[in-house]
């Protein structure tokens, strides 16, 4: 690319990977920056852009669950990554997870392939002035020093950050498959999509025990040990309690023993990590052990006392800016306007959040460097929501404010629905109608501009006579929820 780019990126990762491809499918010139392989960081493992670190699940796909309304109202909306995601899926029940190998080369296939898209490989660590155009940040939690101290000293105020874990893979082949069994959680899915690991009482207290006593990895003597709540390390979580795990990771609710017919105690589910199932993740047992001890506690479990791991579980440090003192209402630093912040760095936990983000950016730049009106998006919507979370007009204490993924507490409530399968989820149904409706009157102005790109949709509510297809995957559909 000959010519300044209308919009500089640092940062291939979830955010920038959609921003980018966003942004030069309406036309606009595009410079990606993506530091890996001259700068490996702490926590990849390939070259490729939007990696998944730590799990390879988007979370679950219902309509009844925030992240599940996210990811629909992001596909209406025309989001490339979520079209990407669903032809890498793999078996997951009733969550969507992606071969992470397959969805990353995806990702940097479709990114290389925009002409309008130059791509650098190499480390950011400068922010230059207005006068080169828009510059956005999406560089992630794990920002390296030079950037990060940059964006400290304009902001003015210390960096906040937080610990995050890894989970294990382990070798599928190296399963006992006579103690584990495959099942999905009352059958969704395919009925067979997670292998469980059953516990007994005796073993699951076991198991607990020598959690607590594992020696873990040191941090910083001058950091505090701050996890994110919705991605605890598992041993952190045993230390709350006899009982936490067994209601937590390890619920064995809506399985069954084939050997004894019965529901086992505890139990650690596998899942699938790529489309051909030679690897399988611990669900939830992301942790901070060092290897000799994630090796001897973790072939505790029934069916493991043989695996092979090909990752061991790990940490690393988070950084996010604050972001209710230093947004505006679009993602754009008050006191350098010209500077934009996309991503886990703003303050959104989570693969499907952090694409959003990304994706909300790029309509806001699309409309501003087009010169074209676009409200902001409906509180009603869960990208309203994000984006009222980042800028910090849903925290009542902008000192209190932390990451955290999407749920329906961050959206208005509704009148109280009519009581079918549970009071709760009629509520959460009559939200998300709410928000698809308010989603597509929100869209409609903004289509007929070209200011988004095609949508599509996997839940089949309010899309007739809308300009959407349904969502292309070779994995079953889930059944509408409204």
């Amino acid at each position: 690319m000959s010519r300044t780019p209308q919009v500089t990126i640092v940062g291939a990762g979830m955010a920038g990977s959609e921003l980018a491809l966003q942004l030069a499918r309406r036309g606009i010139s595009v410079r990606l920056h993506e530091m890996r392989p001259v700068r490996p960081s702490e926590a990849h493992q390939t070259e490729h852009f939007a990696e998944l670190v730590c799990s390879n699940s988007f979370r679950g796909d219902a309509l009844t669950n925030g992240v599940g309304l996210l990811k629909e109202e992001m596909r209406r909306a025309g989001s490339i990554l979520m079209q990407i995601a669903e032809e890498t899926a793999v078996p997951a029940g009733g969550a969507l997870a992606v071969d992470r190998e397959r969805f990353g080369a995806r990702v940097t296939e479709v990114v290389h392939a925009e002409e309008l898209i130059e791509v650098v490989r190499g480390e950011v660590t400068e922010i230059p002035g207005p006068e080169a155009g828009i510059f956005v940040v999406a560089s992630g939690p794990l920002t390296t020093q030079p950037l990060a101290e940059k964006i400290t000293a304009m902001t003015g105020r210390q960096r906040l950050y937080f610990y995050d874990a890894v989970a294990p893979i382990v070798h599928a082949d190296s399963v006992d498959r006579s103690i584990a069994f495959a099942q999905s959680r009352y059958e969704k899915g395919s009925g067979d999509d997670y292998i469980n690991c059953p516990m007994n009482k005796e073993e699951y207290y076991a198991f607990v025990e020598a959690l607590r006593a594992a020696e873990l990895t040191e941090l910083h003597a001058f950091e505090e040990a701050r996890f994110f709540e919705g991605c605890l390390p598992i041993e952190v979580m045993a230390s709350r309690g006899d009982k936490v795990l067994a209601f937590g990771p390890m619920k064995p609710v809506g399985l069954e023993d084939p050997r004894t017919g019965r529901r086992p105690y505890a139990v650690v589910q596998l899942r699938m990590e790529n489309r051909e199932g030679t690897s399988y993740n611990l669900v939830g047992f992301q942790t901070r052990m060092k290897q000799p001890d994630q090796g001897r506690v973790f072939r505790m479990i029934p069916g493991l006392q043989k695996a092979e791991f090909m990752r061991w579980g790990s940490v690393h440090r988070n950084t996010y800016v604050h972001g209710p003192e230093v947004f505006d209402d679009r993602f754009a630093m008050k006191v350098a306007p010209h500077l934009r912040f996309a991503g886990q760095i703003t303050g959104v936990e989570g693969y499907v959040e952090s694409q959003a983000s990304g994706l909300l950016l790029a309509l806001f730049l699309a409309a501003e460097l087009s010169g074209q009106p676009l409200d902001l998006p409906p509180a009603t919507t869960a990208l309203g929501a994000l984006r009222r979370h980042v800028t910090g007009e849903l925290t009542m204490d902008s000192k209190a404010y932390h990451p955290t993924n999407i749920h329906f507490g961050m959206m208005p409530p509704v009148e109280e629905a009519k009581s079918g399968r549970s009071a709760r989820s009629d509520r959460r149904e009559a939200v998300s109608h709410r928000a698809l409706a308010d989603l597509e009157a929100w869209l409609a102005p903004a289509r007929s501009r070209g200011l988004v790109l095609q949508g599509s949709y996997r839940h089949p509510a309010l899309t007739e006579g809308l300009p959407l297809e349904r969502m292309p995957g070779d994995r079953p559909l889930p059944t509408a929820h409204i």
